[in-house]
């Protein structure tokens, strides 16, 4: 059998998604509580059949919109593993793979470059300094970053080394009990940013609000991941049935909002940017038709 070809490219948070990555959350279990999500539903738990189920939704989901979805392999040691945008993240045309800080994560990078290996895609290994893609978003030449528990300024650093000088990094702190950057800001088209004003600073703040329209989400609705949503490109967006006023905010602004339910994988405190890893996305194509 000949071997699949994969391009790698990702300028946008917002262009036409062609290929993602995503993992089943076949032994997904909240163990050590490392996210305040956690800790809301440790006595409640996460039921795997209804997570399944629901993980299988958004996979059909993105490939009625002609998405190839690439399932990497599950193991029980990795009960986050649903969660791929963390240990990797694109930047142009370079997968770069991620150091995680949390124990219970460690590893399942592994799994990730196993599989760029067996498909002879070649990468960059951030070794040394701790960062997770959640915290990485990219939007052209500018690459917001958050500084976090899991990100820190050694690894911006390493990462503006290896990175083309046509790239320009900009940090982001933000609180960090909310995890990663994208559970606080996403970046859904050129000029359009969901975000929760109480977890930035004023100036980060400012400095975002002269480059996109800032859609703000309640506490209620950062709490169930409003900002968690997934750009598919063509303004289409996935987002959570239940954060009905995030739904309606993107839809007065003429983005076709396609609703997904998975509440029982944001137990674990992630969504669906959370579950997806992109590799290629159609420059250039997020507002035209296929």
């Amino acid at each position: 059998m000949e071997q699949q070809s994969y391009h790698i490219s990702c300028y946008s948070e917002y262009d036409v998604l062609k290929k993602v990555i995503v993992c089943q959350p076949q032994y997904m279990t909240i163990r050590s509580m490392i996210n305040e999500t956690q800790k809301h539903y440790q006595a409640e738990g996460i039921h795997i059949e209804k997570a399944l189920k629901q993980h299988d939704a958004f996979v059909q989901t993105l490939r009625n919109h002609n998405i190839e979805v690439i399932l990497l392999p599950y193991h029980k040691k990795y009960p986050e593993q649903v969660f791929t945008r963390d240990i990797g993240f694109t930047l142009g045309e370079t997968v770069f793979v991620a150091q995680m800080a949390n124990k219970v994560r460690i590893g399942e990078e592994n799994v990730l470059k196993q599989w760029l290996e067996d498909e002879e895609i070649s990468y960059y290994n951030i070794i040394g300094h701790q960062i997770e893609g959640g915290d990485v978003i990219i939007d052209g030449d500018h690459i917001f970053i958050g500084l976090s528990n899991r990100t820190n300024q050694e690894a911006i650093e390493h990462l503006s080394k290896l990175l083309d000088k046509q790239f320009t990094i900009i940090p982001i702190d933000f609180h960090e009990k909310f995890l990663h950057l994208d559970c606080v800001f996403n970046i859904i088209s050129s000029e359009f940013a969901l975000y929760y004003p109480e977890a930035l600073d004023n100036s980060d703040i400012k400095e975002l609000q002269a480059r996109y329209e800032l859609i703000p989400v309640s506490k209620e609705e950062q709490f169930t991941l409003g900002t968690n949503v997934l750009s598919i490109g063509n303004k289409k967006v996935i987002s959570l049935p239940v954060n009905k006023k995030v739904n309606q905010q993107l839809r007065d602004r003429g983005f076709e909002v396609i609703e997904v339910d998975i509440t029982e994988i944001i137990k674990s405190g992630g969504s669906f940017r959370c579950c997806t890893l992109p590799i290629e996305r159609k420059a250039g194509a997020n507002f035209s038709s296929e």
